[in-house]
């Protein structure tokens, strides 16, 4: 294709502070874009919502403004694409198009009573075989359980179909594809098995979950492949093919063009999020990791991933700026770590509440160790770098663990890659390249990258991967030997952080947390007993 024959693309990114469009060329160059932010509703202390009314608006003004700013009318662009916060659950009215509650996000904590109580014996691994998931508040299965039970006459009017339940792609694309008048009600691969409610084997919806959860079937969306034409636009984008859904990470996967097994996407910012593509089959994780779909393509085998989450990266450079007052930007912290060869000795370990995978010790807190009469603010500078490094170290050693499949690059992005000394760390303690991509809105090139396979704006992968451009790479330069010695005093700095809370200051955390949910009896299920006829979820086994 020549520029003679430009052909556009654009992305919706919906994300949980804002909303973007961008529109991409045939190469993936970023011709325009749009932001709008939306407002974060609290009404309580770890309840977070969001107006999905208010969502849809950002979404057509973000999308009239790319336009505007690229000079194209709607009939100019090939194909829209979706990406967006995953987890976060919408449930409308399928006859007036009103959500019947702000939607309830991903953050949001108000399940956690309902979780320990669908866990039951099996604890939190209930549903992991078949989804690749704990039960946790963070999934999308628990929400609209709650909200059935919590919105009075809601579960009534799921039952005899007249509500429908969506992630935020659901919403969208139902709206942006007629809403009352027609809209389709579908949901991509990549969302389903973000709700907890999908089979990973059948890539459809588990009837046993659903039974347990008591959700009826009627309220969910069909579940379609990340890149296929679903139904065109109305309104604004009339006409206009929408083609791709992604949850954010696995389109950001997807715009790193990480298409084999063992290719890997970070995405470093507050926390970091890491996926690691294993190929056409799950990989069961026996070390606290995700599993999840990464991305299906038309009828083609779906590919999957293994996720895992880091609490503090970028966090940990906040905290050393504003809670110790050691830089005063950000951006300090690389030419202070810089001015020293190496840490001195000193580790810190950001377990502020507690360590994540691989290790999952809600007991542990931060420390700092190694310290002595010869460690400066430079030095702890450079160790704060570090952390970020060795945590993600470890995350891929549980993925390597789990898989069997060797890590052969890292292809990066977020705020935390402008760092050249953290991504030369990076590289060091992985001990493979270390790759920065010259277009750094990954999530949303992704988003476009799976529209337009969908109606041929490119040919296939291996014309995205040919299109895959490095900003920058850093190669590893440390040996083999002091990676290894450095690996267990990171380890050893990890081991110091456990067990800091006792007994009975976790009893006190876990009722202050039952607390905050606004815990109460759930009306549909002291109805009925569990096992009896009627009753309000299956027994727990």
């Amino acid at each position: 294709m020549s520029d003679q024959n430009p052909r556009y693309v654009a992305a919706i990114d919906q994300g949980t502070t804002s909303t973007r469009c961008i529109v991409f060329d045939h190469r993936g160059r970023i011709v325009a874009a749009d932001r709008r932010e939306h407002r974060q509703i609290l009404p309580r202390p770890g309840w977070v919502e969001h107006d999905a009314n208010e969502i849809w608006a950002k979404v057509q003004a973000v999308a009239a403004g790319a336009l505007a700013r690229a000079g194209l009318r709607p009939d100019e662009l090939s194909a829209l694409g979706i990406t967006n916060q995953r987890e976060t659950v919408v449930l409308w009215d399928r006859a007036t198009g009103r959500p019947v509650h702000n939607a309830v996000v991903w953050q949001d904590t108000r399940t956690a009573e309902l979780c320990a109580e669908l866990g039951g014996g099996d604890g939190p691994d209930r549903f992991r075989e078949a989804t690749g998931l704990p039960l946790a508040s963070y999934f999308s299965g628990p929400k609209v359980a709650w909200l059935l039970d919590h919105v009075p006459g809601l579960r009534r009017r799921a039952e005899h179909g007249e509500i429908a339940f969506g992630t935020i792609d659901s919403w969208l694309i139902w709206n942006l594809t007629g809403g009352t008048d027609g809209g389709l009600h579908v949901t991509d691969v990549t969302n389903a098995s973000r709700t907890l409610l999908m089979n990973l084997d059948t890539l459809d919806w588990d009837p046993a979950i659903l039974a347990a959860m008591d959700i009826p079937e009627a309220l969910l969306p069909r579940i379609r492949a990340s890149a296929e034409v679903y139904g065109r636009a109305t309104g604004r984008l009339a006409g206009v093919p929408v083609a791709a859904a992604l949850g954010d990470q696995q389109a950001a996967l997807f715009g790193q063009t990480c298409f084999e097994p063992g290719e890997a996407k970070n995405t470093y910012g507050t926390g970091s999020f890491l996926l690691l593509n294993t190929g056409d089959r799950p990989v069961p994780s026996r070390s606290g990791l995700l599993t999840t779909v990464g991305h299906r393509l038309g009828s083609d085998r779906p590919v999957y991933c293994l996720e895992g989450s880091i609490a503090i990266t970028g966090a940990l450079v906040q905290w050393l700026r504003d809670q110790l007052g050691l830089i005063r930007t950000a951006a300090e912290i690389e030419p202070l770590a810089a001015s020293v060869p190496d840490n001195g000795g000193a580790y810190v370990v950001p377990a502020f509440s507690g360590l994540y995978a691989p290790y999952w010790r809600s007991d542990a807190r931060g420390v700092i160790t190694g310290l002595t009469g010869y460690v400066t603010r430079a030095h702890l500078a450079r160790a704060v770098l570090e952390a970020t490094s060795w945590q993600t170290r470890e995350v891929v050693d549980a993925m390597q663990r789990d898989s069997g499949v060797p890590l052969t690059s890292l292809r990066v992005d977020g705020g935390m890659t402008a760092n050249r000394l953290l991504m030369q760390h990076q590289a060091d303690v992985l001990g493979v390249p270390v790759a920065r991509p010259v277009v750094a809105e990954t999530t949303s090139l992704g988003a476009a990258y799976a529209a337009g396979l969908a109606v041929g704006v490119w040919d296939g992968l291996d014309t995205l991967r040919a299109q895959w451009q490095r900003d920058a790479e850093w190669t590893p330069r440390m040996d083999a030997d002091t990676r290894a010695r450095e690996l267990r005093r990171w380890r050893k700095a990890v081991e110091r952080s456990f067990g800091w809370l006792d007994e009975d200051e976790r009893a006190a955390g876990a009722a202050t947390a039952r607390a905050a949910t606004g815990a109460a009896a759930r009306p549909h299920a002291a109805a009925h007993p569990a096992g009896s006829p009627g009753t309000a979820r299956a027994p727990i086994h």
